[in-house]
């Protein structure tokens, strides 16, 4: 089964949407990538019934039938890598290697690992507590099991910064575990969405186990959240959407994982490899022009190297190319949107009617078309400024000073978001307790290298739960108890 263009994925079969259709636009030539259908709030409910009516049977699969569908999907979105990589690149102005490779390639890979998630064991045996007589009976010893069992219906709501990644690394798990999903995409990248969904409808999972709904309108986002047949939400994207959402589940005591956003700190001692730490950091210019809630880019730096590692990332913002996301040579392309643009080229204004020092960047790039901005530094920042505070979501990084290990810990810790932070010291000691004491939910200790067992998710109002590795699969089920006499 391949995508329909233009059509909703409800219950098995594509859909005419009832809302229309809207312009999905290529941010790198401001060109129309394809029409994207927009749901009504009926429909998205229609999709999280058929999902509801799915689930009894799929919950109830072997977990080798599963792990074989996602398997078989995976092999799908390789056999159509390059045309899911141009689809991908044109949705989200992705350079080549981003989008063929952390795209498209993560996705691949998590479903293959889901495959294998789907066999983990879902029993823990406890040990066997012995009761004497009373109230509740008898004397005698009382055998326990710890299973996990699938939540139910999954909304999953996706982020518009990876397509592809993002969507398989809520969905394959969900459905490893035996969940069934309705999955609403970012507004502006949807179309890859529904390739994986068709991909997945071709590897065999059954009608109704995946639905995906679209819209432009918050209502469409709204409604897949509210929908009474939904018993879980997976959001990745801004804290204020996170909080409406929450207080949504709140109300309804649905599920929830929360990958919200990040204003990640990289603390550089005085011992650090400073080329290290510049290669690192430059990530947050570089990787998707600077559009990842995990980029430190808030880079507080040792008073004895303050100024050496503004020099060395002014001169690797020198030397990153920014233009076209398809030539060679493209390091940074645009960012999502013009409304985007134009809110992180306010950001940079404003930090330099705070009193920054813009080191590199500023200006806005000298192309005909397309949404970009230009790497920006900001250097001798302090720790009130709105752009060390807020979450740019760009290509901008800031710069603070300190002095002492312990006031460098109290500015690292001093936000609101706790994603992930940075370490950069060549005293492991120092860099492993300093590790300890930052209030993140992972730190990198001179590396921005993740582990993908690893656990993922946010301290603070950086998120809730944690996904990534067999933890996804703890985040997409439920412990249920079963004890028994012995």
């Amino acid at each position: 089964m391949t995508a329909v263009d233009g059509k909703l994925f409800i219950g098995g079969e594509w859909v005419e949407p009832a809302g229309g259709h809207y312009e999905v636009i290529d941010p790198a030539h401001e060109s129309v990538v394809g029409r994207a259908p927009e749901a009504s709030r009926a429909q998205v409910h229609e999709a999280a019934a058929a999902a509801r009516e799915a689930f009894a049977a799929w919950s109830r699969t072997r977990p080798e039938e599963r792990a074989a569908i996602l398997d078989r999907a995976a092999d799908v979105i390789q056999r159509d890598l390059a045309a899911n990589t141009e689809l991908a690149q044109a949705e989200s102005g992705a350079t080549t290697g981003t989008a063929r490779g952390m795209q498209v390639g993560v996705a691949v890979a998590r479903f293959r690992r889901y495959a294998k998630g789907a066999l983990e064991p879902v029993e823990q045996a406890l040990v066997p507590q012995i009761n004497e007589a009373g109230p509740m009976g008898g004397a005698a010893v009382i055998g326990a099991l710890a299973v996990r069992q699938p939540v139910g219906v999954v909304t999953c709501i996706t982020s518009y910064n990876n397509p592809w990644a993002n969507p398989a690394g809520k969905v394959a798990p969900a459905l490893a575990m035996g969940n069934t999903v309705v999955v609403k995409p970012a507004p502006q990248d949807p179309l890859s969405v529904y390739r994986m969904a068709a991909a997945l409808a071709e590897a065999g999972a059954p009608p109704g186990v995946v639905n995906v709904v679209s819209g432009a309108s918050a209502e469409v986002g709204a409604a897949a959240v509210d929908a009474p047949d939904v018993d879980m939400v997976s959001f990745t994207g801004s804290t204020a959407v996170g909080q409406r959402i929450g207080e949504v589940c709140g109300r309804g005591m649905k599920r929830q994982l929360m990958e919200l956003g990040g204003k990640g700190a990289a603390v550089v001692f005085d011992d650090a490899d400073l080329e290290s730490a510049v290669r690192g950091i430059g990530t947050t210019f570089s990787f998707y022009s600077g559009q990842i809630c995990t980029a430190p880019t808030r880079v507080i730096a040792q008073r004895g190297v303050y100024e050496a590692l503004v020099d060395g990332l002014a001169r690797y913002v020198g030397r990153l190319g920014v233009g076209d996301p398809r030539e060679r040579g493209t390091v940074v392309g645009p960012v999502i949107s013009a409304a985007h643009r134009d809110r992180v080229e306010s950001y940079v204004e404003l930090g330099r009617k705070e009193g920054a020092r813009l080191v590199a960047g500023g200006e806005r790039p000298a192309r005909e078309k397309g949404f970009y901005v230009a790497p920006t530094l900001l250097a001798d920042c302090t720790r009130e400024m709105r752009v060390v505070r807020e979450e740019i979501f760009g290509p901008v990084v800031v710069v603070l000073p300190f002095d002492e290990e312990d006031e460098g810990v109290a500015l690292a810790n001093d936000s609101d978001y706790g994603l992930i932070d940075y370490v950069w010291s060549g005293d492991v000691a120092r860099a492993f307790r300093v590790a300890r004491r930052l209030r993140a939910g992972g730190v990198g200790v001179n590396t921005v290298g993740r582990n993908m067992e690893a656990p993922f998710g946010g301290f603070k109002r950086s998120g809730v739960g944690r996904d990534v590795g067999s933890y996804a699969l703890h985040a997409y089920s439920e412990l249920q108890a079963i004890v028994w006499p012995g």
